[in-house]
């Protein structure tokens, strides 16, 4: 068995896929369960080699469902679990999703997106999995969801990702694409000890005093591992402090808002937007994902140009920084929204402006990036 330290300090060169797994690893992930699919698949494949060399478990599950299912299992018997997939196998999993919601299982689940719908373009970029992250599983739920720009960040985001789910005790979704799964570059491990990694809250009550869904001072319920001793009652339906299931309206109104409010009520902490060169700004481009980098050339180009132009970067999509998009929507002529599908995470930009300024979305249907000219055109089009 491998001994510590569990990652290798220093630069390192990998794909995206790579560093994700290697992030896994450093947050304390020790239960990976998934299907293969592209372009995902290194993951599973990094993490079948090394997880067993520091005493985690991997397995190759049936499907995609049967995959969080292991995950959600592993987790309430004290371990730290994640999965990936990409877009069908994506849509396989919204209904284990919902439980994960419903039941406060902290887990991560990692989307390297593809061109869709459908098998659509398996092998290829896209970016077409951004809205159903937030509403594909039914009722009314909260989603955190992160989105990687680089294989440093994917290694970084990773980690965070495996922190807010326990805080949060939530199911976290890193929402990358195939181009940062599949790109190689620089990535830098730091040295354990500057690493923050959160561990589980476990409860310091005795068997008998435990109850899987009584709440704390701030909302998210301590955990226990199953198997040392204390009665847990796990369910995905409407259940009571006691995990039992209690199919009311009472019981609904005081446990539906609570999952939603234990986001909601903290969204200002869980901002993570970055702001490049927008002081001074006429027009700004708000992106993520590879897409961000693709609009580093197109605003460069625009600058050169004498357009005074800057970009709001999503670290963090969900939930949607819309107190810092409608700062900036009364300060600048116009937001430009390139994605790699045909209009999603625009709809959100659009509506955090109110009418505040002009909102252009430059769509791209999947399977390369954009051109920076596209962009450009869109900029120098809403700078007139």
């Amino acid at each position: 068995m491998r001994v510590e330290p569990i990652i290798e300090t220093g630069a390192h060169f990998m794909n995206g896929n790579e560093a994700c797994a290697e992030g896994a690893l450093a947050a304390g992930c020790r239960f990976f369960a998934g299907y293969p699919i592209t372009p995902s698949t290194e993951i599973a494949e990094h993490l079948a080699e090394r997880l067993p060399e520091i005493g985690g478990v991997f397995i190759q599950m049936e499907d995609e469902m049967a995959a969080l299912n292991a995950v959600l299992g592993a987790t309430w018997g004290g371990m730290k679990g994640m999965t990936a997939t990409s877009g069908p196998g994506f849509s396989l999993m919204m209904e284990n999703i919902g439980l994960a919601v419903m039941t406060e299982t902290p887990c991560v689940i990692v989307d390297v997106q593809r061109g869709g719908p459908s098998t659509g373009l398996a092998t290829k970029v896209g970016q077409g999995d951004m809205m159903q992250a937030k509403w594909g599983s039914h009722g009314s739920y909260e989603i955190i969801a992160l989105s990687p720009s680089s294989p440093q960040e994917f290694f970084e985001q990773t980690i965070k990702a495996f922190n807010l789910a326990e805080e949060f005790r939530t199911p976290v979704i890193i929402l990358a694409d195939e181009v940062v799964g599949h790109m190689s570059e620089k990535v830098v491990f730091p040295p354990p000890d500057q690493l923050k990694v959160t561990p589980r809250k476990i409860s310091k009550q005795k068997p008998g005093e435990y109850y899987p869904f009584q709440v704390n001072g701030n909302g998210i319920p301590d955990m226990v591992k199953a198997g040392d001793g204390y009665r847990i009652h796990v369910t995905g339906s409407t259940h009571d402090y006691r995990g039992y299931p209690y199919m009311t309206a009472e019981a609904q109104a005081n446990l539906i808002p609570r999952l939603v409010n234990k986001i909601r009520d903290r969204k200002k902490d869980l901002i993570d937007i970055k702001e490049i060169d927008c002081q001074g700004a006429e027009v700004l481009v708000v992106a993520y994902g590879i897409t961000a980098r693709t609009s580093y050339y197109s605003i460069e180009l625009a600058r050169q140009a004498g357009i005074k132009v800057g970009q709001l970067k999503l670290n963090l999509v969900w939930p949607f920084p819309e107190e810092v998009i409608k700062k900036w929507a009364s300060k600048v002529k116009a937001l430009i929204v390139p994605e790699i599908n045909m209009g999603q995470m625009v709809l959100e930009v659009e509506r955090a402006t109110a009418g505040k300024c002009k909102v252009i979305l430059v769509p791209h249907p999947g399977g390369d990036i954009h051109s920076p000219e596209s962009i450009l055109e869109a900029i120098q089009g809403s700078a007139k």
